[in-house]
Parts: C-alpha cells; sequence; structure tokens
C-alpha cells in the first residue's frame, strides 16, 4: 500500500518557474511519475522516473522545461517547472506503479497509485 500527498501547486504568470513535490508513505520500490488534468480534459501523461531514479521519460509537450527527480531518502518525487505556459494549468497528481516507468509512461492503466492533486494556474 502507498499513499501519495503532492504539495507545491500555485499561481505564477506564464514564463515562471513552480516545484511540485510529492511525498509517499508505505513501500518506496515504485516507478513514480506525474500526469495532469485540466478542466473537462482527460488526464495525461507528463513525466515518469524508475524506482532508481536511472530511467526518465517525458511528455513532447513538457521536454526541456520540466524536470522530474526523486530522493528516496526522504520518500519524495519531485517536478520541477520552469518557463510555464497558460496551457500547463491543471490539476497535478503524483502517481506510483509497480511496473516500468516506460511503461507507466506510456499506459495510464499501469498506476497502482494516485495522489490527489495540486493545483497549478498558468496566468497570461
Amino acid at each position: 500500500q502507498v499513499q501519495l500527498v503532492e504539495s507545491g501547486g500555485g499561481l505564477v504568470q506564464a514564463g515562471g518557474s513552480l516545484r511540485l513535490s510529492c511525498t509517499a508513505s508505505g513501500r518506496s520500490d515504485y516507478a513514480m511519475g506525474w500526469f495532469r488534468q485540466a478542466p473537462g480534459k482527460e488526464r495525461e501523461f507528463v513525466a515518469t522516473i524508475s524506482w532508481s531514479g536511472s530511467n526518465l521519460y517525458y511528455a513532447d509537450s513538457v521536454k526541456g522545461r520540466f524536470t522530474i527527480s526523486r530522493d528516496n531518502a526522504k520518500r519524495t518525487v519531485y517536478l520541477q517547472m520552469i518557463s510555464l505556459k497558460p496551457e500547463d494549468t491543471a490539476v497535478y497528481s503524483c502517481a506510483a506503479s509497480g511496473r516500468s516507468a516506460a511503461t507507466m509512461a506510456r499506459d495510464t492503466g499501469a498506476v497502482d497509485y494516485w495522489g490527489k492533486g495540486t493545483l497549478v494556474t498558468v496566468s497570461s
């Protein structure tokens, strides 16, 4: 069993930066990731990271702007976001999977646990 709690969301202007955090309780040997969902839209993949931190995957829409990392000693995964755009506005949810980070990135159904999300709003 894993419980995930996100933090760090907020309101920023376009071009600004924000860092999201997700702290896990329970088992720690999971691939982790971030997904986002805008109002009225389906949840979409943002980034994933293997349990060791060796493998990272990003959606094309955020590649070069977002960086995912994890600190297993703190049981925390981070999403550093820079050059934010209005289209990045969404509820960002942390996720954990017993499968690989690559599979998690390609198939949302591979996610075993979800956090409740933190809202990121980017104004223009």
